[in-house]
């Protein structure tokens, strides 16, 4: 591994990257072809049904990938998907090596990709920066590997810990909210519980950034959410999931199917719904990435249920909230790992890996 390697896998990161939300099922990918120390062609898998990323890159570079080494952040696929197998456009491309940050725990690839490159005499070499590889598709890896999409936990609190102040609708500043806007247009699902919807009335949509509106998810046991809430009124409504349980009341739950919104059902269980369910039923729906900005009983539930993998805290200086503390009836503490905190306007972003 020399150190242009790891330049070249860096610039293939930032290229898959670029799709962050838009490409689940299918993982981010970017990929970059170099010959005699020139990149040729580079690409990135753009979204689901599309070209993958190395069918991208080996079309710029055209001719000029014969003989050259080939860099991608994820073993390419040897499977006949919705598009042709990878490495079959790069035997034909002519590709001399390739250089791989991590391989695809897709068991329809999952080291196969690789074997049949060597197979055909083309040089492979693994682990290029896997650490930054497996950190750009946490999401893709937890759904293949766990059967559930990556949870990330974000709470806006004050300095006491509460996440309400009276007369006030927003914690955060104008900064931190555009971060938030920014993370719902890089994540899969966003997802909030019935006393979000009933609080808040939020659109969850995305609005402070350009970008496009995830998928919204309602975690609603009783089937409460207002036919006039703003997460029903949608222009999309399809793309609103609304979690209920099974015994839920059948005329609520009728009137929000008329509105055009999808129901899903979920056992009950830590006195609201198991979300544990519901997050396998979006890792079978294909998706890979989830960003809870539910209340302190959803986020506690998340943490008791060992299904938050990371925490955002939006801390806001404001000392004597209100309301319950931001993690109820979370019973031990949890170690964050790899802390990175940011000031963000007058708040500061606390994030960390849990577990």
């Amino acid at each position: 591994m020399t150190d242009e390697d790891r330049a070249y896998m860096r610039r293939a990161l930032r290229l898959a990257a670029r799709a962050a939300g838009r490409t689940s099922p299918n993982p981010l990918v970017g990929s970059v072809v170099v010959r005699d120390g020139t990149v040729v062609g580079e690409g990135y898998h753009h979204a689901a049904g599309e070209a993958h990323a190395e069918v991208n890159a080996l079309r710029m570079a055209g001719e000029s990938a014969r003989g050259a080494t080939l860099y991608t952040n994820l073993e390419p696929c040897a499977h006949q998907g919705r598009t042709p197998p990878c490495v079959d456009a790069i035997r034909e491309g002519g590709v001399a090596r390739v250089v791989v940050a991590m391989r695809d725990p897709d068991p329809r690839t999952d080291g196969k990709g690789i074997r049949a490159l060597r197979a055909a005499g083309v040089e492979v070499e693994e682990g290029v920066l896997r650490d930054e590889a497996e950190r750009l598709n946490a999401g893709f890896v937890s759904r293949i590997e766990r059967g559930r999409p990556s949870v990330l936990l974000k709470l806006a609190v004050t300095v006491d810990g509460r996440v309400a102040v009276p007369g006030r609708r927003y914690l955060s500043g104008k900064q931190a909210l555009r971060e938030v806007h920014r993370l719902r247009d890089r994540t899969d699902a966003v997802l909030v519980g019935i006393g979000t919807v009933l609080a808040d009335d939020p659109a969850l949509t995305v609005r402070e950034v350009k970008g496009r509106d995830p998928l919204r998810v309602i975690v609603d046991a009783d089937a409460r959410t207002p036919p006039a809430a703003k997460v029903v009124r949608a222009k999309d409504p399809q793309r609103t999931v609304i979690f209920v349980a099974r015994d839920a009341d059948v005329r609520r739950t009728n009137k929000l199917r008329e509105a055009g919104v999808l129901l899903a059902t979920a056992p009950r269980a830590d006195g609201g719904l198991d979300l544990g369910a519901v997050l396998r039923w979006l890792g079978e729906h294909g998706v890979n990435t989830v960003m809870s900005e539910a209340g302190p009983h959803v986020a506690g539930a998340l943490l008791r249920g060992g299904l938050a993998d990371r925490v955002l805290l939006l801390l806001s200086p404001i000392a004597g909230g209100d309301g319950p503390p931001a993690l109820e009836g979370v019973p031990k503490a949890s170690d964050l790992h790899h802390v990175r905190v940011r000031k963000l306007g007058s708040d500061l972003a606390v994030e960390g890996v849990l577990g």
